[in-house]
């Protein structure tokens, strides 16, 4: 049996499985990035990612997006992998363990033969939006990905990000506290992400409340890497108040058909 249909089998019945419990789960995680890696010739990189903004309902969109017939999970499918975080985080891991998080080429054409459909597949970094460096590193290695943006008043954010890393046991300051010590936090942080192209701040995801607010200079540092007609922003209060608009305008943008959310 050649390889790609061999991968294309494999991929299928990895589809339908259940996700474990404790070290199995995990075990079984790094099983299936093994797999995704050796086959990494097999695999194309995302027809589309959403950048950001971090808590400005990325799961919400991909999970919505996900009921779409034409759209593909990230591999394996049963684990739900929303965001990769390839180009803010793990970006020395290499464009192969990139392409090992989504679907096979061989195992994405017996799918589209078998729905008849075009299929197309896609991830949710919300880190990308604010990392100095994803912007020119995702359009050098795919320029014609089609990139999707959320932004979300920046107080209410700011906020919603505070109280996640908190609930996480990182943050044990006050949310006025953290404001007030922020500059202080970062200080040098973004320097040496630039500097040092291997460099990953836990510090900047982290505590960066009031620095992934600021908007304009993160979307312009996209709008210089990629046209127009490839960059779509939207607003999250959006998503929350009308789902179905702003998810047909994202179908839309992707060229797919537009159907409606299951009420």
């Amino acid at each position: 049996m050649a390889m790609g249909r061999r991968s294309a089998l494999s991929e299928a019945l990895v589809g339908v499985k259940d996700a474990a419990p404790g070290p199995v789960k995990a075990f079984s995680r790094q099983l299936f990035r093994t797999y995704g890696m050796a086959t990494g010739d097999l695999r194309s990189m995302p027809n589309f990612i959403i950048i950001g903004t971090k808590r400005g309902g990325t799961t919400s969109l991909y999970r919505y997006l996900l009921q779409h017939p034409m759209i593909l999970p990230t591999f394996p499918s049963f684990q739900t992998l929303k965001g990769v975080r390839f180009f803010d985080e793990h970006f020395n891991k290499g464009f192969r363990w990139y392409r090992s998080h989504f679907p096979s080429t061989p195992y994405r054409s017996m799918l589209g033969r078998a729905r008849r459909l075009r299929l197309v597949t896609g991830e949710a970094s919300p880190g990308y939006l604010f990392h100095p460096l994803a912007a020119a590193r995702a359009a050098e290695s795919m320029p014609r990905v089609k990139v999707i943006a959320l932004l979300r008043n920046p107080i209410d954010r700011a906020y919603s990000h505070y109280r996640d890393e908190v609930k996480l046991g990182v943050e044990a300051l006050s949310f006025e506290e953290a404001l007030e010590r922020e500059p202080v936090r970062l200080a040098g942080e973004l320097e040496k992400t630039v500097t040092d192209p291997a460099y990953y701040s836990a510090t900047l995801d982290r505590y960066s409340y009031l620095a992934r607010g600021v908007y304009l200079p993160q979307v312009e540092t996209w709008m210089q890497a990629f046209p127009a007609d490839q960059l779509l922003i939207l607003r999250s209060e959006d998503l929350s108040t009308d789902p179905q608009r702003v998810h047909a305008a994202v179908l839309e943008f992707l060229d797919l058909s537009v159907v409606a959310l299951p009420v």
